[in-house]
């Protein structure tokens, strides 16, 4: 098995997903540098993208996209903005406000990844004779000498973003370009490259907000969406210690901003540990009843050929997360996945991925968990 990109076999026509920062700018580059004939994209993601960026959160803005454009004209490729704000809208936006009414923890990212910038996008490039998409994400595709394809994470640890593309399957992996993921440097580094060759965004700061909510505040955002509804915070007993303005506004394993007015008996910091949003309620506790044995997971999507049987893996639960061991099994549908030490803070909505050393097995959208120490 050799590590290597579709690039090793023959110049390609690839569509360059162009966001306005410093990695996607220098991906292009390095794409075109590599011999393939590239053009660069900017998808406009906004419907209305006339503000800019307050200090390195947001995207989608104008000043992102003439960013992009810039940094094109510099490569020496062609480049052009498509809209998908509609898409975007439908796919990932009300997606995101859908997730949270429920009671259930999205993770944006991942279903921008699948339905826009290897769905939307790429369906389109492969229509107008593109073969493969290159996005700036820091993961590896490893090529068999059969010519499948396997997604690895990438070489610096420390930048792998494979667990925002573990809901890619065989098909788009096929088609999928990562310049950056053989890169073991900093992102000082990059940095300096992007400024070696002339691109204007190499002192931009990166952006590490969720895309749409340019301000940062989630709460705020959801508010807006969804109205303030005003209900109760109660103790594991179902003793009421607190109200909110909307459970929506939580997450499991949250801390902060809980506005309880009651300490907790022991005195030590409580967690949310349950949102049901039938009843409005939000429960907090100690952070030991936050230990989850195991959980199912549902819709899950392979990069490769589905696992059969029992097996055990790593798993990571959140995008900057730790892996943790477990054994995982896909059963009529649904994955079932036992930890072999409890993990913390494991809320329904957000993703596990599974990985066999640093190959990417497939990931899942958590339904259920179950604690070492039951929620009343």
């Amino acid at each position: 098995m050799t590590s290597q990109t579709p690039q090793s076999t023959r110049p390609l026509r690839v569509l360059a997903a162009m966001s306005g920062g410093v990695d996607s700018a220098v991906a292009a580059a390095r794409a075109a540098e590599a011999g393939h004939d590239v053009t660069g994209v900017h998808l406009a993601l906004s419907a209305n993208p006339q503000s800019f960026r307050t200090g390195a959160r947001g995207c989608c803005t104008i000043e992102d996209s003439r960013d992009a454009r810039r940094a094109a004209d510099v490569i020496g490729i062609p480049f052009y903005v498509w809209d998908l704000a509609e898409r975007f809208r439908e796919d990932v936006v009300d997606d995101f406000v859908a997730e949270y009414e429920a009671g259930r923890t999205p993770n944006p990212c991942l279903r921008c990844n699948e339905k826009i910038k290897f769905a939307a996008l790429l369906d389109k490039a492969l229509a107008l004779g593109f073969d493969a998409v290159a996005t700036g994400h820091y993961a590896k595709v490893v090529e068999h000498p059969d010519g499948t394809r396997e997604l690895h994470r990438a070489s610096d640890m420390a930048k792998d973003q494979s667990y925002v593309l573990g809901v890619l399957d065989d098909r788009q992996l096929a088609h999928a370009l990562f310049p950056l993921g053989d890169t073991v440097t900093t992102k000082d580094e990059i940095r300096a490259e992007a400024e070696r060759r002339g691109l204007a965004v190499a002192k931009k700061p990166d952006s590490h907000d969720i895309c749409f909510i340019a301000d940062g505040d989630t709460q705020g955002f959801l508010a807006s969406r969804l109205g303030k509804a005003e209900g109760d915070i109660v103790d594991e007993t179902g003793s009421k210690v607190g109200t909110h303005e909307g459970a929506y506004g939580f997450t499991i394993g949250q801390r902060k901003g809980l506005r309880i007015g009651t300490p907790a008996p022991d005195g030590k910091p409580r967690y949310v540990l349950d949102i049901s949003p039938v009843n409005n309620t939000v429960t907090v506790g100690p952070v030991d009843s936050l230990d989850v044995t195991a959980l199912t997971a549902i819709k899950p999507r392979w990069c490769g050929t589905a696992p059969s049987g029992p097996g055990t893996y790593t798993a990571q639960l959140r995008a900057h997360g730790d892996e943790t061991p477990v054994t995982a099994e896909l059963v009529d549908g649904t994955l079932t996945v036992t930890f072999d030490e409890p993990a913390r803070g494991v809320a329904p909505g957000q993703a596990i991925v599974l990985y066999d050393g640093t190959r990417v097995v497939g990931s899942a959208t958590i339904a259920t968990t179950t604690r070492a120490k039951a929620v009343a």
